[in-house]
């Protein structure tokens, strides 16, 4: 096991063999490590946290803390971060709490670049990437494939949807559909399908053509929700991704961006 002589970890701590922990991290009570993990200096975890495998924790992020949520009295919540995701400088995880679950959880396969901030009980599924100062609120939810602009701030209990990517310096306050590609400018709006970041990840012409249709009529058509969620049963044939795309919005509790 290698752990730096710097390195301050409790003996309550479960540290794999195959994991690396570097100069001056700290290392809390009822925290596990998995095989292959590295932290590579001045990283701080505090428990109950689990962590994965083939992580990597660049320097002075911090894992695992209590919320910023004044409701928060220190009840047990915990953080759990699944494999081979790459949490750069100064990202800030912060462990769930009892009004929203009592958990934190960050899937797999993720990149969290310089700066992010992961509220308590967000939840980020695999595949994503959160570019540089991104700020998740508390509740956040993230799915598959997401990809999220730097410097954008997304409000509480707000979801963003599979495949969604949005641009930089977005202030986010309603749902994000899933494979839109929404961007803030003055005000935010969708600007219809993901259309490049669905072609890369293997989307036929024909499924994107659907949800671009989708799109026009949720958002440009002047017609209201539920018209277009009408339009769509009618003039567009269903496929798994249009069907997510119209649960998603019959599962919105705070609307969605148009």
């Amino acid at each position: 096991m290698a752990i730096h002589p710097t390195a301050i970890v409790d003996p309550a701590a479960r540290i794999a063999p195959s994991a690396e922990i570097g100069p001056y991290c700290i290392i809390g009570p009822e925290v596990e490590i998995g095989p292959g993990t590295r932290l590579m200096a001045h990283v701080y975890v505090e428990g109950p946290t689990w962590i994965g495998e083939e992580n990597i924790f660049f320097p002075y992020s911090t894992v695992g803390v209590a919320s910023q949520d004044l409701k928060y009295k220190g009840e047990r919540a915990e953080t759990r971060i699944g494999n081979r995701n790459r949490i750069r400088e100064f990202v800030t995880i912060h462990r769930g709490t009892e009004g929203g679950g009592a958990l934190t959880k960050i899937g797999d396969d993720n990149l969290l670049m310089a700066y992010v901030h992961v509220a308590h009980d967000v939840i980020i599924g695999n595949h994503c990437i959160l570019a540089n100062g991104v700020t998740l609120a508390g509740h956040v939810t993230v799915d598959d494939w997401a990809v999220i602009g730097a410097f954008s701030g997304v409000h509480q209990f707000c979801r963003v949807g599979k495949h969604a990517m949005i641009g930089g310096y977005s202030v986010i306050t309603q749902d994000v559909l899933p494979y839109s590609l929404t961007v803030q400018e003055r005000e935010v709006k969708v600007f219809g399908a993901n259309k490049v970041g669905l072609e890369r990840r293997g989307f036929s012409p024909d499924v994107i053509q659907r949800l671009q249709k989708a799109f026009r009529l949720l958002t440009h058509s002047g017609l209201n929700t539920s018209q277009a969620l009408e339009r769509i049963a009618q003039e567009i044939p269903p496929c798994p991704e249009l069907d997510e795309l119209v649960a998603f919005i019959r599962s919105s509790e705070r609307g969605f961006i148009k």
